[in-house]
């Protein structure tokens, strides 16, 4: 089942998408949106409940990021091992390496990714994420999957002159300079996500490309990691990690321009499909 979150005459809401793509099952009256449903309800009741809900034209509707009134957004750094190694990591870390995102630096499928003035070092990480169902503290490793409510895909923008001059929190963060959707697939689609192939291109060109079973640390273990630093709540998005390729590993080096189109994509999941604009505020 795929789930997406949109505004509609102005006002917020979320529902399932048909298989066809072209409608959508509104669920707004039953829940005020995607995470309050997730806190309180089963992806099988979403699915009895989009039997009866009022249909919706996608046409009509401006499909936003997935959860975006989520409580964190967190990401992982250095977390598949030819990444780490391009980035001059020779030793896997020990331990995971997470940041957060703010909901203001990401965009929904189609919506433009801003790239900032004040530098030309502007860079993608297609990323696949998982979106949390059960929240709680201390989750052991063996039950951290029965805390995923789905999955979606997270396009990580990087201001790499910022990341690695002034603060990693600062260069992850620049307005609407990442991305994420188009949709949730849920958890029950997805036997093994281990076993899903990320790939990212850049103006058609294949740019990175990895099997999730890359990852150094598992999703298991970031869930698990992640909760005995802090509670995780019900629509809280965590994102893997991105693969090798990424433009500033390249000889030479290869950043976003104006115009250009990037692209993630999982199998089974979808595609996540962003062009780059200026941010004419940024300076």
């Amino acid at each position: 089942m795929k789930i997406v979150s949109f505004i509609l005459n102005g006002k917020t809401g979320f529902g399932v998408l048909s298989q066809d793509g072209q409608q959508v099952a509104d669920l707004t009256a039953h829940w005020p949106s995607l995470k309050a449903a997730v806190a309180v309800a089963s992806a099988a009741a979403l699915h009895t409940a989009a039997e009866s809900a009022p249909i919706r034209a996608i046409s009509d509707l401006e499909l936003t990021i997935p959860v975006p009134d989520a409580d964190r957004f967190i990401c992982a750094g250095l977390n598949f091992k030819a990444h780490a190694l391009e980035g001059g990591h020779q030793d896997a870390p020990a331990h995971p390496s997470l940041f957060l995102r703010s909901a203001s630096t990401f965009v929904a499928h189609e919506q433009p990714i801003l790239r900032p003035t004040w530098s030309d070092s502007f860079d993608y990480e297609c990323e696949f994420a998982v979106v949390i169902g059960k929240g709680g503290r201390h989750i052991a490793l063996a039950d951290a999957m029965d805390h995923v409510f789905g999955y979606t895909l997270l396009m990580d923008g990087t201001v790499r002159e910022v990341q690695f001059g002034h603060s990693l929190v600062a260069g992850k963060n620049f307005y609407r300079s990442g991305a994420m959707g188009p949709w949730i697939v849920t958890a029950d689609e997805i036997s093994d996500p281990a076993s899903l192939q990320l790939t990212g291109r850049v103006n058609g060109e294949q740019r990175q490309s990895a099997p999730i079973s890359d990852l150094i640390f598992d999703i298991p273990t970031l869930i698990s990691y992640w909760s005995r630093v802090d509670a995780l709540s019900p629509g809280d998005i965590i994102s893997v990690g991105t693969p090798a390729g990424v433009g500033f590993a390249m000889d030479p080096k290869s950043f976003l321009q104006v115009g250009d189109i990037v692209e993630t994509e999982v199998p089974g999941i979808g595609l996540l499909r962003n062009v780059v604009a200026a941010d004419e505020q940024s300076s």
